[in-house]
């Protein structure tokens, strides 16, 4: 009989997603329900990103969680966004939470639509290993339409490990950090031209690490 160590998944796969990010939604919840009050840079350049979309224009929010503020955010702009998660656990959370908004369970590295206007990758690369950042946007690439607009959030730094969550509790999380380099080369490669790559320092509340935006348009395919 397996022991529960051998019986774990391999960490950062789809698999460990939906594992940590099912024990942890109701925490997360509660901590960043209303996370975006306190983040006048964040909105605007989330609102930044639905203008360049453009009314009508259809985004996926990949890696909603369990809050569902981003998505909600983009669908006041005027966008048809859907929230897209792993975890069933965050998905029927943000359905409570924005009963207004749309959300499904779905692998961001695996998404069958095409021919998006928009995505938003609000920290949602954090839970994979980096070696994988160059499929994922790959496969983003692949689902957004020549001139489609892609914003990616994420916190700053080298870390690419297995380590004890940093929202607290006894929980081992994946949790990658990346350079401004590594996202502007991933997406340069991926076929997206960078159109702003912006690093702003932490807020008061936040986890002391600096915070990269970047914000590109899919190239022709």
């Amino acid at each position: 009989m397996p022991d529960a160590l051998s019986s774990m998944p391999e960490p950062g796969s789809a698999a460990d997603v939906v594992r940590t990010w099912n024990a942890r939604a109701d925490r997360y919840l509660r901590l960043f329900r209303d996370e975006l009050d306190g983040k006048p840079f964040d909105r605007e350049m989330l609102r930044a990103f639905a203008g360049r979309v453009g009314e009508g224009g259809r985004v996926y929010d990949a890696g909603c969680g369990p809050c569902g503020h981003v998505t909600e955010l983009l669908a006041v702009r005027g966008l048809d966004v859907l929230g897209i998660d792993l975890s069933p656990r965050c998905v029927a959370l943000a359905r409570q939470e924005k009963p207004g908004c749309r959300f499904a369970v779905m692998d961001q590295r695996d998404i069958a639509e095409e021919r998006l206007d928009g995505l938003v990758s609000y920290y949602s690369l954090h839970d994979q290993p980096k070696r994988d950042l160059a499929t994922t946007l790959t496969s983003w690439a692949a689902v957004l339409r020549p001139g489609g607009q892609l914003l990616i959030v994420a916190k700053e730094g080298t870390g690419d490990e297995v380590i004890n969550d940093p929202l607290g509790g006894d929980l081992r999380v994946y949790w990658a950090e990346f350079t401004a380099y590594e996202l502007r080369t991933a997406a340069g490669d991926a076929g997206f031209r960078v159109d702003d790559c912006t690093v702003r320092e932490a807020y008061d509340d936040e986890i002391p690490t600096r915070r990269i935006h970047l914000a590109a348009t899919r190239g022709a395919a």
